[in-house]
Parts: C-alpha cells; sequence; structure tokens
C-alpha cells in the first residue's frame, strides 16, 4: 500500500517538473503557432547557468532565479532572428529548432563537459521527511511539489483573472481579431516568448536537482514535455497541469510495474487518446 502511495507521489513531483516547462512550450505555441524544439536545451541551459550561480553564490534561490531570467534573452535573439523568419512554416520550425538544440547541446558540452551535475540544494531541502501514514519522503522533491502548485495557481490567476491573460487566451483563439483592435501583438508575443523560456530555465535548475544534468538531457525531458502537450492539448494551461499529471502518473507507476514496458505505458495512451481526440483534451478546433 505504500508503495503504491509513494509511486503516485513520485508521479506528482514530476509532474510538477513536466509543468514549469510544458506550460511556457504549449501557451508559446497556441500564441505564436512556433513548434520550438530547442525548448529542451533552454531547460538544459537554464539548468547548467543555475548550477553555475549557486556553486558561486552558494544560494539556491539565486541560481533559480538567474536560470530562468538567462534564458530569456537567449529564447528571445533566438525567436526574433531565427525563427521568425520560418513564418509559420512548421517543418521549417522544428528543422530550425532541433538544429539550434544540437548546437546549444555542443554549447553547454564544451562549457560544462560531459559528467553528470547535480545542482546543489540547501541544507534545509535535504534528507527526509515523514508524511502522514508513515511515509518517509525526500524533502526537496515535496517542496517541488508545493513549488510547482504555486507556480501554477500564479499562472491560471495570471491567465484567467488579469487583462493581460486576457489577451493572450484571445490571442490563442483568434491572433488576426487581436490585431485588429490595436493590439501590438508582437509585444505580445515577447511576452509570452520571454515567459516560457524563464520557466524552461527555473525547471532545468529545479531538475538538475535531482535528475541531475548531462549531455541530452535535453531531449530526454522534451519528451515528455510534447507527451505533456500531445495529452493536455495545445495552448492549453489547464491542458498542461492535467497533461502534467497525467504523464508523471504514467511514468511513475509505469516504471514501478512494468519496468521493462515504461515507455509502452506512457506512449500507448497517448497514442490511444491521438485517435479519438487529435487535439488534446483540453485543445479546441481552429
Amino acid at each position: 500500500m505504500h508503495s503504491g502511495i509513494l509511486q503516485a507521489i513520485n508521479g506528482v513531483s514530476f509532474a510538477a517538473l513536466l509543468f514549469l516547462l510544458a506550460s511556457g512550450f504549449t501557451l508559446s505555441f497556441g500564441l505564436m503557432r512556433v513548434v520550438n524544439m530547442a525548448h529542451g536545451a533552454y531547460y538544459l541551459f537554464g539548468g547548467y547557468i543555475g548550477l553555475t550561480i549557486t556553486r558561486y553564490t552558494g544560494s539556491f534561490a539565486l541560481g533559480v532565479l538567474g536560470g530562468g531570467l538567462a534564458v530569456i534573452p537567449l529564447g528571445y535573439l533566438i525567436d526574433r532572428f531565427l525563427i521568425s523568419r520560418t513564418g509559420e512554416n512548421h517543418l521549417a520550425q522544428v528543422l530550425l529548432t532541433v538544429g539550434i538544440a544540437f548546437v546549444l547541446g555542443d554549447v553547454a558540452l564544451k562549457i560544462w563537459g560531459g559528467d553528470n551535475l547535480k545542482v546543489p540544494t540547501p541544507i534545509e531541502l535535504r534528507g527526509a521527511i515523514e508524511l502522514p501514514g508513515g511515509i518517509i519522503y525526500p524533502t526537496y522533491r515535496f517542496v517541488l511539489i508545493l513549488f510547482g502548485i504555486v507556480v501554477g495557481v500564479s499562472l491560471w490567476l495570471l491567465y484567467r483573472k488579469t487583462q493581460i491573460g486576457a489577451v493572450v487566451r484571445a490571442g490563442v483563439d483568434d491572433r488576426e481579431i487581436v490585431s485588429a483592435t490595436g493590439i501590438n501583438i508582437d509585444r505580445l508575443f515577447v511576452l509570452v516568448s520571454a515567459l516560457a523560456s524563464f520557466l524552461a530555465g527555473i525547471a532545468g535548475v529545479v531538475g538538475g536537482a535531482f535528475l541531475t544534468l548531462y549531455p541530452g538531457a535535453e531531449w530526454e525531458i522534451l519528451i515528455y514535455a510534447l507527451v505533456v502537450v500531445i495529452f493536455g492539448g495545445l495552448g492549453s494551461l489547464e491542458g498542461a497541469m492535467i497533461g502534467a499529471l497525467i504523464v508523471g502518473l504514467l511514468d511513475a507507476y509505469g516504471r514501478w510495474l512494468l519496468p521493462e514496458f515504461s515507455y509502452f505505458v506512457l506512449f500507448g495512451p497517448m497514442a490511444i487518446l491521438l485517435l479519438f481526440r487529435p487535439r488534446g483534451i483540453f485543445g479546441r478546433e481552429g
């Protein structure tokens, strides 16, 4: 019984990390129609930069903030000078951003090397805590769940209860109408792109504290983020939340119950969903 509950908590903690990465990814695609396969590289770069800041300052909080902020100008330059030139040619976007991800991966390999690196966490987040029912669980991963909830609620309030959020939602539904009302859609694109890059960067730091950082991690985490988006639906924040939870639980229970078929447990339900609802749970037509 305890093992099943423990795996559920593991799934939720992984879901919190996936939500940080996938929420910005799905909103930027929903608004800008950009398939940015370099999003995983933003995760890796943010993680490495956060690791460096944490080592030099001794502050994990500064590392998380610095890792997120550092990816914003990187994402902006790539969007502004490279991706924007592809128009709405999704195949060109995929090929271009895959190439960018490989370049960023090589740059990271040159700077930080090929060893597995772990972001140091504060002393107070090390060790384990006892949860109700006598379950012993790592303190850091439990705090990650709380952090994911705080970020998720903050994004939901921003998305659903503010004027900026209303404009973003309208832009996801119909960019032409929003632009016709006099709203600067390009400025909106920059804001959403910056938020997506920031979330990817902080995901890299918090993820690097328990998954570690290494060459190739950007592709592994990107696959999970894409599955989250497929489950939840493009352009939906709520979809990113539910999709991350589904993927996190499927991954945890798959690795526990059927380790030799863990990928099938994850991708099998995704294939079935695509058959009956190709736009995802919260995806809409148009």
